[in-house]
């Protein structure tokens, strides 16, 4: 016995989507999610990925160890930051820490690029 086709309404109308329609929507979504994810490590250029790198390993490596694992900063190693929100991270990068050395860096680096240096952290690629 075959499955029913499931009921989709678009603009009032009701079309019927088979199997072979909600597998095909469902790669389609697969695919968007996937892109996305791409589109956003690839908003950062090669060249400037260079820069960034060597600005966490010298710049905040000043603070943060030149190992990130610790200084007057706290270390940002991937078993330290494990348990920590990314969007802490990233809050803190952009705005620095108020009463603390922490500086902000809103205005010398971009979201995209503090999103893809967060991303680097947690993946311990430093």
């Amino acid at each position: 016995m075959q499955k029913p086709a499931s009921l989709v309404c678009i603009n009032k109308s009701f079309f019927r989507i088979g199997t072979h329609q909600r597998f095909f929507q469902t790669g389609l979504l697969i695919l968007l999610l996937l892109g996305l994810q791409f589109r956003v490590e690839a908003e950062v250029p090669v060249a400037r990925q260079d820069v960034l790198r060597h600005m966490l390993k010298q710049d905040c490596g000043s603070c943060h160890g030149l190992t990130l694992k610790g200084g007057l900063g706290p270390a940002l190693t991937v078993n330290e930051i494990a348990n920590k929100p990314r969007q802490l991270l990233r809050s803190t990068i952009l705005n620095g820490r108020p009463g603390t050395p922490m500086p902000p860096f809103r205005g010398m680096l971009t979201e995209e690029e503090v999103h893809w240096l967060v991303e680097l952290l947690y993946k311990g690629d430093v």
